[in-house]
């Protein structure tokens, strides 16, 4: 089964009646938008399967021309890691809001500072140490340039006229070091360019077939997929990448969350 992202908002449910002890209430689910509607390009994410581990994506228009996103893999089960992803996702909107908006800004300092902001965040939230690595870019409309920082998370692949570059780490995960900084390069995507995010449970998926040599699906298989890849639309390359690592691995038995995310440059 494939889940998209919905538009629905967060919100707190409360039961009435009598009296009861405190208790710690229900945590704010994280919720990804709607994606947003971009001039010259489109986005889309899917997850296969039941929602389990840490991944959560989103992404939202931070100013006239810039859409930034993210994905993220934060530690442990997505029951004891919900209010460390709902406190990333805060973060990441109203600090992509304030540092991203202004049409002069160096995009690579904001996203500079929007990754101290998640580092510091995540380890309030936790109350100390947790892994959480991250891909995180903002893409400007009018130029077709991506701003992005990898901290410590699966490589992009970003598939143009030339072939398929690998946009590898460029500083720790986020959550180990409260003054961690990363680097935050930037990239132009010409027409009909695709950057692929994928997480680190499509890199890791497992073969059940004894015979196979290599039991991991592997960053290689995710790209001979998207080399072959002729569709033209992010929702639809995204989805033959889970179906294809779904096939390999066996799916229902499949322990970890796989996600993949797509943006597409049409103009």
């Amino acid at each position: 089964m494939l889940v998209s992202g919905s538009g629905i908002r967060m919100g707190f449910l409360f039961e009435f009646g009598a009296p009861k002890e405190p208790e710690t209430p229900p945590a704010v689910e994280p919720v990804a938008n709607a994606f947003p509607k971009i001039v010259g390009a489109e986005i889309a994410a899917l997850t296969l399967g039941k929602r389990v581990a840490g991944d959560f994506y989103d992404s939202i228009r931070v100013g006239p021309q810039r859409i930034l996103f993210g994905l993220l893999d934060v530690a442990g089960r997505y029951e004891t890691n919900r209010l460390i992803l709902t406190a990333a996702q805060k973060i990441f909107r109203e600090g992509g809001m304030e540092l991203f908006f202004d049409a002069d800004v160096n995009e690579s300092d904001a996203m500079n500072a929007l990754s101290l902001r998640l580092n510091r965040g995540l380890m309030q939230a936790a109350g100390g140490v947790h892994s959480c690595p991250a891909f995180i870019a903002c893409y400007h409309e009018k130029f077709g340039t991506l701003c992005y920082t990898n901290a410590g998370h699966t490589a992009g692949l970003l598939r143009d006229r030339t072939g398929i570059e690998e946009l590898g780490s460029t500083g720790l995960p986020l959550g180990l070091f409260s003054h961690a900084t990363a680097d935050a390069p930037t990239v132009g995507m010409e027409k009909g360019a695709v950057l692929l995010l994928v997480s680190r449970g499509v890199v890791e998926g497992k073969c059940k077939d004894e015979t196979v040599e290599d039991s991991e699906f592997g960053l290689e298989r995710v790209k001979e997929h998207l080399r072959a890849q002729t569709a033209p639309h992010a929702q639809a390359i995204a989805e033959s990448i889970l179906r294809a690592v779904g096939e390999f691995s066996c799916e229902p038995v499949t322990p970890e969350d796989m996600t993949a995310l797509c943006l597409v440059r049409t103009g």
